[in-house]
């Protein structure tokens, strides 16, 4: 048994250490991407040094675009001590896909939009490029 001691803290802390919302924190506790944390004598929930790397993962995660299924399926070879790179490497390259093309999709987007803004006038005539467009789609 190792004599290293595990801090304990609430959620309040685990919150403030991760910038992570408690409503998220309970969400992902909810839905399995955060473990049920044991419970102190008192019966409050114990967070450790574990959970606040675990819910850093999943937000920096969450901020490359990963969805919650993702998440999870990165989380699964997390907790698989026998994960290989090339499992990681799938993941991400399907979501690098998506990504690209999104990319592509807010491109045309922006095309679009940019165009017909340019044919707005701008003034106070009841006629509008932009209403005209989004009328005709």
């Amino acid at each position: 048994m190792s004599n290293t001691s595990v801090r304990s803290i609430r959620r309040s802390d685990l919150a403030r250490a991760t910038g992570c919302n408690l409503e998220t924190i309970r969400y992902y506790e909810k839905i399995g991407i955060m473990p049920d944390p044991p419970r102190s004598v008192k019966g409050y929930r114990s967070y450790d040094d574990t959970h606040v790397k675990r819910l850093k993962f999943v937000m920096r995660s969450r901020d490359l675009g990963f969805s919650l299924e993702e998440v999870r399926g990165l989380l699964g070879l997390v907790d698989d001590r026998c994960r290989t790179c090339a499992e990681v490497q799938m993941i991400a390259e399907d979501h690098l896909t998506d990504v690209r093309a999104k990319i592509a999709d807010l491109k045309r987007i922006e095309r679009v939009l940019s165009d017909t803004v340019a044919r707005c006038t701008g003034d106070a005539a009841p006629e509008c490029a932009v209403i005209d467009a989004l009328l005709d789609a």
